[in-house]
Order: C-alpha cells, then structure tokens, then sequence
C-alpha cells in the first residue's frame, strides 16, 4: 500500500512537467519537423538509392563479359589448293587435295575481361560519389529556405500573443472604468455620453482581440502545414533564448555545396587521365563451326577455341584531354568565384542585421523609459479626468498612449529575437 501511495505521489509530482510539454513547441523543433515532413526530404534518400544501383553498375565493369554469336558466310570464291598442284609430276595429287569449302558456320561464346582500365571505373565510381553528395546537399539546401518562412510564422504568432494579453489586460482595465463610471453617472457625478466613449473603446478593443484570434488561428494553421504536424492554436511557442553572435565563420549548406560541385570537378579530371592511361585485357572464345577455328581444310563441324591478350594505348589525342582539363579548370574558377560573391553578400547581410539589433536593443532601453512616462501621464490623466478638468476622450487618449508604448515594446522584443534567429540563419549556425 505504501509503495502505490509514493508511485501515485511521483505521478502527480511529474504531471504538470508532463503536461508542459505536450503543451509547448520551440522554433527549433518547427525546423525539425517541416524538414522532415517536406516532399523534398525524401529526396536525400532516392539521391542514396540511385547512387548505389550507378555505382554497382561501374564496379561491374570489372567483371567478365559475356556474348553469344553466331554467323553463317558463303564464299564465292575459295582457294583450291588441289588445282594448284595439279601442274606438279606427282600421279594423283590433284584429287588427294579437296578444295576448300565455300560455305561457313559458326556459334562462338565470347569471353572478355577488362585487366587494366588506368583508373577509368575507379574515376568514375568517384564522379557517381560526388554527384550523390551535390545532389544531396542541393536538397538539404532548397530545405534551410524553409526557415526563413517559418521564422515569419512563428514570431507573428508570438507578436500576437503578445498583442492579446495586452488587449486582454486593457479591455480589463476598460470594463472597470465602464463600471465605476456607471455608479457615478447614476449619482448624477458624470454624464452618459463618457460611458459611450468608454463602451466604443470597449468594443473597439473587442473587435482588435476577435481578429487577432482570426489571424493567429490562420498562422497555425499555415504552420501546422508547414510542419506536417497539427499544432493546436493554444499551444505556447518558446522564445528561442539569446545566443552570442558569429561573424567570423560561415556554416551555410550553399557555401558547402560550392566545395562539392569543386569535388566533383576534380573527380572528372581523374576521369580525363584516365583516358590517356594504358588500357590491357584478356579475352577467350569457345566455339563450333565448319570449319573450327582456323582449321579451313577440315570440312567438318568440330569444336574450337581461341585464347589471347591485348593492350591498347591512346598515345596521341590532339590534344583532346589537355583542353577538357582546361575546361574543368575554368568551370572551377566560376564556382570559386560565386562562392566569394555569396560570402560578401552574406557578410553584408550579417552587418545590416547587426545594424538592426542593436538599433532595437537601444529602442528597448527607450521603450522602458517611455512606458514608466506614460504611466505616469496616464495615471495623471485618471486624476485630472476624476476631477473634472478633462473629458473622457482626453483621459482615453493618454490611456491608448500607455497601451501602444507596451505594444511598441513588445513588438520590439519579439523583432529582436527574430533578428537574431535570421543572423544565427543567414551564418550557418543552428538554434538552440
């Protein structure tokens, strides 16, 4: 009994954690889940199976080869060596020597077998490795632009549901005022068209927080597809914790893919070489025919076979593989020079997204301050409103002053986060 009493007490100590998250999503796991869900994700994988059934079709070429033939030829003329010798003082020679025969057949199987291919499937297994890399990483590639799409989302979300819990605690506020004022105007203190003002702000106020849920309803929903996973609009989206900034080094999958395509060039070049190199083999035939083999004066079906090697050596291609090296060579100054070209662009992007977090880190310090102001301008509106000496309006103004100075601070907030995510993204370097 006791041991059910302290395994029921551990259950409902861990609830509430299991609870929060179930309840909770970070953007790091919206990358996870919308990469993975992606049509595109499955592409690495095909990419993967495709290269394997390339790569054990190359290593076959070192396999024996196999063919079957067979041919049937008539001669209209042949050597008849009988004829030849007739001329000679020997009885009987000219009949003893049958002529050869005009008709010949033959079914051979033909046996060859690569020795040395100077590198050529060893080059080209290297090229079907590196094009499954390019392709692999081009993918991985188009799939890191979802972030920037999902950062929008997100952070939207997360602006809103900051937008709400301040219209929620005005719209408090408000339904106060619209109570106290009512005694008041009941006691003769104030007049009905103060309460009108308040009510249309109240509806106003309505209004803003029935479409925030319209539009953040309309955001989870893009996210969730996005995501491949249903995401409840009433789920809590983490803010991503601050990190220190990196501008020194770039983690980019374009960057990275640049060095691929680089691989894969170099690769090509080997293959080029290659074509120059030596190239020896072996090869065997077995066959039947009349006559067999080389044999023309047996006139008879009999088997035969044929065994041999030989080398083949390009040893002059006008200079053929010197210019395909020559334009590899120029393929790979192009992809070095996009490469330089991307990374001072990204370093320009890095230094306009620093210009803009420290320009919202500095509107924050100000937001702070300006809020404490309108506080206290509001406050002294409510004293001055009770007093008589201004209207409803004016207090209303100054109290609308106050609720868009902690909107504006927290539409900062999130901006600045967000800031930060796109610098982390547009370097390379993953969340936490």
């Amino acid at each position: 009994m006791k041991i059910k009493i302290k395994v029921l007490i551990i259950i409902i100590w861990f609830a509430p954690n299991i609870t929060f998250s179930q309840k909770a999503i970070t953007l790091k796991e919206c990358y996870e889940q919308a990469m993975t869900s992606n049509k595109l994700a499955g592409e690495k994988d095909t990419y993967s199976r495709i290269s394997s059934i390339k790569d054990e079709n190359l290593f076959k070429g070192w396999l024996p080869t196999l063919d079957a033939n067979g041919s049937f030829v008539y001669n209209s003329s042949v050597v008849d060596i009988g004829s030849s010798l007739g001329a000679l003082p020997i009885p009987g020679i000219a009949n003893a020597i049958k002529p050869l025969p005009h008709e010949q057949y033959k079914i051979t199987v033909d046996i060859n077998q690569m020795i040395y291919d100077g590198g050529a499937i060893k080059g080209a297994r290297a090229i079907e490795k590196a094009d499954m890399s390019v392709n692999q990483k081009q993918t991985e590639t188009d799939l890191y632009k979802l972030r920037g799409q999902i950062n929008g989302y997100f952070f939207n979300i997360l602006l809103l549901n900051r937008q709400k819990e301040l219209l929620d605690t005005y719209l408090e506020v408000i339904r106060k005022r619209i109570s106290s004022m009512q005694s008041a105007a009941n006691n003769g203190m104030i007049i009905k068209s103060d309460i009108d003002v308040m009510t249309s702000e109240k509806i106003r106020i309505e209004q803003q927080i029935a479409e925030n849920e319209i539009r953040k309803a309309s955001l989870f929903k893009i996210l969730s597809d996005m995501t491949g996973k249903e995401i409840d609009p009433n789920l809590e989206l983490i803010m991503p914790a601050e990190t220190e900034t990196i501008t020194d080094q770039f983690s980019r999958p374009e960057l990275q893919l640049f060095d691929l395509r680089k691989e894969q060039l170099a690769a090509s070049i080997r293959v080029i070489d290659s074509k120059r190199m030596p190239k020896a083999f072996g090869f065997a035939t077995a066959g039947y025919g009349n006559p067999p083999g080389n044999n023309f004066f047996k006139d008879e079906f009999a088997p035969y076979y044929i065994l041999g090697a030989g080398v083949k050596w390009n040893i002059f291609d006008w200079n053929k593989a010197k210019n395909e090296r020559k334009l590899v060579t120029l393929q790979q100054s192009i992809i070095d020079s996009r490469k330089n070209d991307l990374t001072d662009n990204l370093k320009r992007l890095l230094e306009s997204k620093m210009a803009e977090i420290k320009s919202l880190q500095r509107l924050l310090t100000t937001d702070n301050e300006l809020i404490n102001l309108r506080k206290r301008i509001t406050a002294s509106a409510e004293s001055q409103y009770e007093n008589g000496t201004i209207t409803a309006t004016e207090y209303l103004n100054e109290l609308n002053s106050e609720k868009q100075a902690q909107i504006n601070f927290e539409l900062h907030k999130v901006n600045l986060s967000m800031a930060r995510i796109e610098y982390m993204n547009i370097s390379g370097k993953e969340i936490e």
